[in-house]
């Protein structure tokens, strides 16, 4: 049989990727498996540095505004998560929240920031889920896709509920 002793939920703070959390949670739960969170905020293209660099002389402020995106997607992340934990009724299901060991937010290409934090911390599987847009591009998204392509390592990818229409 297969051990977990580390997860990675990798999330990218849409709507549907409290989904994910719940199976990383639920794996957590019943393997003992602690749980690492990563929110990858992407890289600016050259084209959004070059217009940033254009629009806003002041560097000090350039800086601050990509310190504030960083900032922005830890809050988001934390009251996704605060959210997540007032949903949990079941006493026994809240002791997972401390097997969460660290939560990660890192400016960078997500496909190589989940990779290389799974090697980082030797996890043993990987959660995420499918990209809002949908269902490989249009089935799994372009970042699950390649994150599948390159792990050596498990990867659930979790998709979304259909929606309602």
């Amino acid at each position: 049989m297969f051990k977990f002793n580390k997860i990675l939920y990798s999330t990218d703070l849409s709507k549907g990727s409290n989904e994910s959390f719940k199976y990383a949670a639920f794996l957590a739960k019943k393997t003992g498996a602690e749980v690492h969170i990563l929110h990858v905020v992407e890289k600016l293209s050259s084209d959004a540095r070059m217009a940033l660099e254009s629009y806003v002389m002041d560097d000090t402020s350039r800086a601050e505004m990509l310190i504030a995106r960083k900032r922005q997607a830890k809050a988001k992340l934390e009251l996704k998560q605060e959210d997540f934990w007032e949903q949990v009724t079941d006493p026994e299901d809240l002791v997972i929240r401390k097997q969460i060991k660290s939560i990660n937010i890192v400016e960078s290409f997500p496909m190589e920031a989940i990779l290389k934090i799974s090697r980082e911390r030797e996890v043993d599987l990987i959660v995420m889920g499918t990209h809002e847009k949908g269902f490989v591009e249009t089935f799994l998204g372009s970042v699950a896709r390649n994150v599948l392509a390159r792990s050596r390592i498990p990867v659930l990818v979790v998709p979304l509920k259909e929606r309602k229409r």
